[in-house]
């Protein structure tokens, strides 16, 4: 098996004991992103389009560092603290991909970290 950890320098460092991302035989798996902004402890909460673009653009450094673009994307896993965000959140995620979108499942959940409202994960592929 051939691993290698993803850190981006523009990307939120991470809040514990994990990494950005981690490729393994061609696949990324990049961790959940959240709208911590980098370099900063702050969070892009002023409105939910804000999070969501944030949280996007916090993927997109990941995928870079990893010479990697949406295109890549294969599986994406969506967390929303409330399912009435769903239409806003789909809306700006969409507008990274291109065509051919990933396999995707978005589910409401109890809590995410640092009370956030969004947090993305993704898979890609070489």
């Amino acid at each position: 098996m051939s691993k290698k950890i993803i850190n981006a320098s523009n990307a939120p460092a991470p809040i514990g004991p994990y990494n950005q991302a981690v490729e393994v035989n061609g696949m990324l798996f990049i961790s959940g992103q959240i709208a911590l902004i980098p370099g900063t402890d702050e969070l892009q909460l002023s409105s939910i389009e804000a999070e969501t673009t944030q949280v996007m653009e916090n993927l997109k450094a990941i995928l870079t560092e990893a010479q990697l673009d949406f295109s890549n994307v294969i599986k994406t896993s969506i967390f929303l603290s409330d399912m009435n965000l769903f239409a806003t959140v789909n809306t700006l995620y969409a507008a990274y991909f291109s065509s051919d979108f990933p396999a995707r499942e978005t589910v409401a959940v109890l809590g995410l970290p640092k009370g956030v409202h969004v947090e993305i994960s993704m898979i890609a592929a070489r």
